[in-house]
């Protein structure tokens, strides 16, 4: 597949490391081959999805630490911050973390390769299927109906 057979494509394929610009174009052919013959499409992601809607990964502390510098320097991280005990030891450090992040994911828009993954779901018999950890709803503010979450989602309360 040469660059200029991919729809929509704004950048050139550019080698990645260890792949020449061949191998790379190898692969996206052998994968375009494969999502032509599917039936449906299961989409798995995690972390990196949402980077380019301008979400942070939170990979490791590092990843957090970045997004949320407070917590930082208080020694904190994502994890000791995610225990649901926060709602009850010290419920203004929850509903403040928790608050803000719900924020952020609800001020952002999904990306362009949502809808890419939208359109290439809507074209199989099957359609498209996610199962993904992140809790953004991102996929769902795409138009993507079929996700299931496997952590929930922030954007669900539950007592």
């Amino acid at each position: 597949m040469t660059n200029s057979s991919h729809a929509g494509r704004h950048q050139p394929v550019t080698a990645s490391v260890g792949r020449s610009t061949a191998e790379i174009e190898a692969a996206l052919d052998a994968a375009a081959a494969l999502l032509a013959g599917a039936g449906a499409l299961l989409v798995c992601a995690g972390a990196g999805m949402g980077v380019d809607s301008g979400l942070p990964d939170f990979r490791g502390d590092a990843g957090f630490w970045r997004a949320y510098p407070p917590y930082e320097r208080l020694g904190l991280s994502f994890v000791e911050l995610a225990d649901p005990v926060h709602f009850r030891d010290d419920p203004t450090l929850a509903w403040g973390f928790y608050g803000h992040r719900l924020g952020l994911y609800r001020s952002r828009r999904p990306h362009e390769g949502f809808a890419v993954l939208r359109r290439w779901g809507a074209r199989l018999p099957g359609g498209m299927y996610v199962f993904t950890s992140n809790v953004d709803g991102q996929f769902q503010r795409a138009g993507i109906d079929a996700v299931a979450e496997v952590h929930g989602s922030i954007h669900v309360h539950r007592t």
